[in-house]
Formats: C-alpha cells, structure tokens, sequence
C-alpha cells in the first residue's frame, strides 16, 4: 500500500489523482474534512469521474507532528509519499516550519523506519539546495552553506531533508526531488498558484529576478518514475525553465487576455516595502503581504541544472508556456 502525507496540498493532490489511475492500494492522510474538496476539485480538472477516483483512496485523519495519529497510518504501507510542508516567508512561522517540516519529517521517516517499508519519496524545494558559486549553474552537488542569509523555509527543508538522508542510513531506500516554482491548477488563493489569481485582478507590478519554474504534473511523474525505478539515495532538481518572474507574469497575463504588468519594481522599492509591511504587520497583526526574504527572492538571479534527473530518467519537461496555457483554462473564471 501507498501512503501519502500532504495529500490536501497542491502536490499531494496532484499525485493522488495518478496514483488513482493505477493498481496499488492508496491511503492518504488530511487534517479537515473541508480540505478534501479542494482534493476533489483537483482530480476535476483531470476527470468528470471524481468519486470513481477519490473512492480508491483510504483517508485517516492525522497529524504528521503528532505521533499517537501517525502509528495506525502506517500499518500495511511499502511507499510512502511525503509531500507535506508548511510553506512560509513570515519570520513569525518559524518555530511553526520547524515543527512540520523537520519534526513532522522526522517523525515521518522513524515511522517508515518501524514499518520496515520499500522506500520513501520526499518533496523538497530549491530553496534547500546550495546557492550558486560565482553564478554557475546550480546543481544538486552544490552545498548548502549555513552563513547564507537563508529564510525559514529554506532552512526547515533543509533540515527535512536531513532527516530523510537519516532514513537512508537506517536500511531505507529514498529519493528526495527539489522542484522550482510549481505551477499548477487549483489551490487559487495561496502558494504559487495565487500568481494567477493576482495577475488575473489586474496586479500591475513585475520584477526582473530569476528561477526554476516547473508544472505540478511533470513534478508528479518524476515523483512516480522515481518511485518505481530503482534509483535510490540520489536528489533530483526538477525545474523545467528558468525564467524571470517577468516572462512569467507577462506569459499568464496573455494567456488571460489580461493587461500586462506595467511597473517594474526596483530592489530598493522592495526594500522600503517590506519594511513599511513588517510595520503594518505589527500594527494589524495580520500576515505582511511583503517580507525580507520574499522582496530578496523576487530579485534574486538563480539558474538551475535539471541534467541529473533527465539523463537517469530520459526525463522531458513540459513548456512552462504550456503548461500556463493549461492552469489559465482551468482557472474558474
């Protein structure tokens, strides 16, 4: 049987959805019974059979940081998924990351570890990968460097991904991926697919930093060729292109039929920004709609090497033109 953790999230329900499309037995964790409506609007976008497909998968309600949950999840399971992640660029999430994405994981993999299972998939980020030497091409050899000036996601996933390497040294065959910016459909209102949403009301504002992008089904079946073959112990950068947040603004924006962004937005506009956010933010309480670490990202000049996994797989990536093109259809206007 498969387990997958994270399954309510953008690329758990994504991968749920293939994995209904074949043969092995599925169990999924979720945490609200409103979050499996968003699963099931996912699998709408791929089939008109939804309860068909959502029927094949064994949901428990559980808490990856909460052990006494987590050990029936496990019985029976041979492969084990785990997408789950907080993802967040406030300062004040912190302690909160730490506690899903490195506690949560090592309590993921010491259960994996008990139950004796085939191997684990775990999804990373770029974001936990080296930064460039001298603006080489970044690849999975580059090391992580702990004077960076890194963000708490970047760390927490680091960290997460510790733990995995952990399981690996425990008898435990893993496969760790680190995609881009995923783009994909649904989820509107949070994560990377809130590009469309913003883009799509008009947002008027681009900035000229760089990255890996890639689309959520090419992330999956990397996930699923990897699971299935026998690499093992290796990290994969999945990143399709890597573009400026400005081709990929302007690639939305048509595929809308939208105004393009107009106002190209300065590293020293952000700055000021994000420190005029973190004020309002202490005034309201409420989350700042900019941070340090997120105005830094969006200027920031990054280009990554997806060689490794499209030689030990013969992997091809989709356009992210297409794959634009796609999630814009399917965008509930």
């Amino acid at each position: 049987m498969i387990l997958v953790t994270g399954g309510t999230g953008l690329v758990g329900a994504h991968l749920l959805y293939k994995l209904t499309t074949e043969n092995e037995k599925i169990r999924a964790i979720y945490r609200a019974q409103e979050s499996l409506d968003k699963v099931k609007e996912i699998f709408s976008f791929y089939t008109s059979e939804i309860t068909q497909h959502f029927s094949k998968i064994e949901w428990i309600k559980a808490d990856i940081t909460d052990i006494p949950s987590m050990i029936p999840v496990f019985i029976g399971i041979k492969k084990v998924y785990h997408c789950a992640a907080l993802v967040s660029f406030n300062p004040k999430d912190y302690r909160e990351m730490r506690k899903v994405n490195i506690h949560g994981t090592a309590i993921v993999v010491n259960l994996a570890i008990d139950a004796k299972i085939d191997k684990l998939c775990f999804v990373g980020s770029i974001a936990a990968v080296g930064n460039a030497i001298n603006g080489e091409i970044i690849t999975e050899e580059n090391e992580w460097n702990d004077e960076d000036d890194n963000h708490g996601y970047a760390i927490t996933k680091f960290g997460a991904e510790m733990e995995v390497w952990r399981a690996s040294q425990e008898g435990i065959n893993v496969v760790i991926v680190n995609p881009g910016v995923i783009l994909g459909s649904g989820f509107w209102n949070t994560g990377s697919s809130k590009l469309f949403t913003q883009i799509y009301n008009g947002f008027k504002f681009y900035t000229e930093g760089i990255t890996g992008f890639i689309g959520v089904k090419d992330v999956v079946k990397a996930m699923t060729l990897l699971m299935n073959s026998e690499v093992k112990n290796e990290r994969f950068i999945l990143v399709s292109e890597n573009k400026s947040f400005k081709d990929i603004f302007f690639s939305i924006a048509d595929a809308f039929g939208k105004k393009r962004p107009s106002q190209k937005i300065n590293p020293w506009q952000t700055a000021l920004f994000w420190r005029v956010a973190w004020l309002i933010s202490l005034i309201t309480r409420k989350e700042p709609l900019l941070t340090k670490h997120s105005a830094k990202s969006a200027h920031g000049v990054s280009y990554y090497s997806a060689e490794k996994i499209k030689k030990a797989l013969n992997f091809n990536f989709e356009k992210i033109e297409n794959v634009i093109k796609r999630v814009v259809k399917n965008y509930p206007l």
